[in-house]
Formats: C-alpha cells, sequence, structure tokens
C-alpha cells in the first residue's frame, strides 16, 4: 500500500503552515495507522524533502498522545508480525485535529 500519493500531496499543507490555525480548523490530511497495534499518525502538515524523503507533522497517538513530527520512510521502514507494514486509512473522512487531542 502507498502510504504517500499524489493526491495526498496536493492537500497537505506545507510545514509550520497551519502553527497559528486553532485545532478545530486544522485538517487531518491523510491517517496512517499500526494495524497490529495501536499506533496511529494522523498528518496536518507534511514537506518533501531534498532526499525524496516526506516529513510530516501532527497527531501522534502511540504510548502517548503528542504532537510531532514524523517521517514517511521511518514509517515505510517498521514491519510487524508476519511482515504487516503501517497503513493508510483508505476511508478516513474529514476531521480536524481538535476531535483527537
Amino acid at each position: 500500500m502507498k502510504l504517500m500519493t499524489k493526491e495526498i500531496e496536493k492537500k497537505l499543507p506545507g510545514l509550520r503552515a497551519m502553527e497559528n490555525v486553532p485545532a478545530d480548523k486544522v485538517p487531518v490530511v491523510v491517517k496512517l495507522f499500526q494495524p497490529w497495534g495501536a499506533w496511529t499518525w494522523l498528518a496536518t502538515e507534511g514537506q518533501k524533502q531534498e532526499d525524496g524523503d516526506w516529513l510530516f507533522f501532527g497527531m501522534v497517538h502511540g504510548f502517548e498522545k503528542e504532537l510531532g513530527y514524523f517521517s514517511l520512510k521511518e514509517l515505510e521502514s517498521v514491519r510487524g508480525p508476519f511482515g504487516l507494514k503501517i497503513e493508510r486509512d483508505l476511508h478516513f473522512g474529514k476531521h480536524f485535529l481538535s476531535e483527537f487531542m
């Protein structure tokens, strides 16, 4: 499964574009999740890096909920039981950051 698509790329604001926007107005563009566990990444901003990787900013639900940066290559490198990989929620609708805080 492709975690990053052209459609997502078009919708994703650049890094720091939403830093002064209230959380109830910041759209979550893509939801990525760990199918064998409880980790979820909700990207609100992103930017392609010089090396071709993507750096995202958003909410990470792991051991705790926190705002932070995460990279596409890092997520693509994760392997779980039986070779499972991080997946993109194909049915994720329109949501705002405040819903996940």
